[in-house]
């Protein structure tokens, strides 16, 4: 299949043909650039809107298809107030006014404090954004980019890329998220048919 043809290639190439795909997609680059203009502490977009982003172009779809919003992820323990986080959310309206999908934002030094009442079981206490994307329910999940102040893209991705570019969903037993892992590859199977689901 065409699509896999980066799969099985050497880091250091995906990480090149992930970081120009996400980058020539007019969104995500416009929220990178907004982001960075926010300038929280320890930011990084997040997971779906970039492997995402990724399927749709290595299958042909259009930039949108099946992406439900952008995450953006910071970290700062300095107050872990649901208050503070909320200020934050307010203040960063206006940065993401134009883009066409709706943009999450959550502080991860108080992902810890809410998580058990939604979830009901503990998470970690987090030490930092790239920290908590180890935690992801599935590896493919597991990515993140920020735009840095000369121009350069970062990116974290502690499972590597091979399992985006064989269109490959793998669970990450790290924390007991099988109800998320299943439910979101179900959903990613019916918008991306070359998937494959690997059991929890």
């Amino acid at each position: 299949m065409d699509c896999l043809r980066y799969a099985g290639l050497p880091d250091g190439e995906q990480r090149r043909v992930f970081l120009d795909i996400v980058w020539n997609d007019p969104t995500v680059r416009a929220a990178l650039v907004a982001a960075r203009e926010l300038d929280l502490p320890d930011w990084l977009i997040v997971s779906g809107v970039l492997y995402n982003t990724v399927w749709n172009t290595l299958t042909g779809r259009s930039g949108g298809h099946g992406i439900n919003d952008i995450d953006i992820f910071y970290f700062d323990d300095r107050d872990v107030s649901y208050e503070a986080e909320d200020a934050v959310i307010r203040r960063a309206e206006p940065f993401f006014a134009d883009l066409p999908l709706p943009v999450e934002i959550r502080n991860q030094a108080r992902v810890h404090l809410w998580y058990p009442g939604k979830f009901g079981r503990q998470c970690p206490q987090y030490r930092s954004s790239a920290h908590s994307v180890e935690y992801f329910a599935s590896q493919a999940h597991a990515v993140g980019v920020r735009l840095l102040p000369d121009d350069r893209l970062e990116l974290v991705a502690p499972f590597g890329l091979d399992g985006i570019f064989a269109f490959w969903i793998f669970p990450n037993r790290a924390m007991d998220n099988r109800t998320t892992h299943e439910a979101k590859g179900a959903r990613a199977k019916a918008c991306w048919p070359e998937l494959s689901i690997e059991p929890w």
